[in-house]
């Protein structure tokens, strides 16, 4: 037969009678004990009395039966008055025992309903923590803590549900954009008897388009490349890759008339080489690209008391403040819109955010009052994740 299940009241209860009437019992032995010994070394003194009218003395009794007969009859009322005493206290504890088991696990069913109450959509509730500093206030703190980590658990996998929705639906239409444009294109083209000119023309578009739509795709795998970590690492100088980058960007600097204010100092750490490469090119050409004619780039590297650095800032129109936040995510240009123009797939500086975190690093982007951007990277001097190469 299966064991009776019985309820934590009823288990509490029974543990509190059982140890009054253990006690008791053990309590009843040794009263009774300690009273038979004492009977026994009692010495019991009879006296001889004469009945009236009678011509003698009555005949004596035995002392030893006596005191027999006395002893075995105070005995027997001894057990007796124990046994109707101990079944008193232990139906009393018993009674008092069960009051104060659900005095005890009354704090354990409030936490028992307040789990009942919660679902996915409110967990607010929580459970009353007692004044009294005892293991069941350490048990409601423990599942207050518990339901605070798993709200925000739940309120970040909502926001990078959503976020990933947005991506997906941002990237949907970037490379959608030139589908539509190259789509366009042959069909007003082809609209009639075309010439050689306009054919050329067509193709120029659709060049154009496909150009954009590899440059978003490309963006894409490097934005996935570098969220997915750090692939083989090196000692890396960021004053070496961001001198390359400059020599890269020679032709756009030339182009706008741009003057370069750089200060390299040796900036070493350990990474991924690829993709800090990637980085330092995206930051140049976003410098190049949102600055005006004339305008001025100015790159420092170097090392502080927390490890590398780099510093990249450039004049341009006016960026607002509440906007520059926004600039790290992707699909975000500068002025918040979605031009087909050549100004980027408004991947740069998500890519560049995705390779600092990589690298534990620390990205503050600054919108400069005359206009223009200054983006401060920090690299920490030994990032513990990062393998020896």
């Amino acid at each position: 037969m299966r064991s009776l299940r019985l309820t934590a009241r009823s288990r509490l209860t029974l543990l509190c009678a059982a140890l009054v009437l253990t006690t008791g019992a053990l309590l009843s032995l040794f009263t009774y004990l300690l009273t038979r010994r004492s009977l026994g070394e009692h010495k019991i003194v009879m006296q001889y009395a004469t009945a009236p009218g009678s011509a003698g003395p009555p005949p004596p009794l035995d002392p030893s039966e006596l005191a027999r007969q006395v002893r075995d009859d105070t005995l027997a009322t001894l057990v007796r008055q124990e046994w109707i005493a101990l079944a008193a206290v232990t139906l009393l504890a018993v009674l008092l025992g069960r009051l104060l088991a659900g005095r005890i696990l009354r704090p354990i069913r409030t936490i028992s309903a307040t789990a009942r109450r919660l679902s996915a959509e409110n967990l607010s509730d929580r459970v009353p923590v007692s004044p009294a500093r005892d293991e069941l206030a350490a048990l409601a703190e423990t599942v207050n803590g518990m339901l605070d980590r798993i709200q925000r658990g739940i309120a970040e996998r909502d926001r990078a549900l959503e976020g990933q929705r947005l991506f997906t639906a941002n990237a949907a239409h970037e490379l959608r954009t030139p589908l539509a444009t190259m789509r366009t294109a042959i069909d007003v083209t082809l609209d009639g008897a075309p010439d050689r000119a306009e054919l050329l023309a067509m193709a120029e578009d659709v060049r154009a388009a496909a150009d954009r739509g590899h440059r978003t795709l490309d963006g894409l795998f490097a934005l996935a490349h570098s969220q997915a970590g750090l692939g083989e690492t090196r000692a890396v100088d960021l004053a070496t890759v961001t001198a390359g980058a400059l020599a890269g960007a020679a032709a756009g600097l030339g182009a706008k008339r741009l003057t370069a204010r750089q200060d390299l100092r040796p900036a070493p750490l350990r990474g991924d080489p690829v993709l800090l490469e990637r980085m330092t090119a995206n930051l140049i050409t976003n410098a190049v690209r949102h600055n005006h004619p004339g305008g001025r780039i100015t790159v420092t590297t170097g090392q502080a008391a927390d490890g590398s650095f780099l510093r990249v800032a450039n004049t341009g129109p006016i960026v607002p403040a509440e906007r520059v936040d926004r600039l790290l995510h992707p699909f975000v240009r500068g002025d918040d819109s979605r031009s087909t123009s050549d100004d980027g797939a408004g991947l740069g500086l998500s890519i560049v955010r995705a390779v600092v975190l990589a690298h534990h690093g620390r990205i503050t982007a600054t919108a400069n009052p005359d206009g223009g951007l200054e983006i401060m990277i920090r690299f920490p001097a030994a990032a513990p994740s990062v393998a020896e190469g």
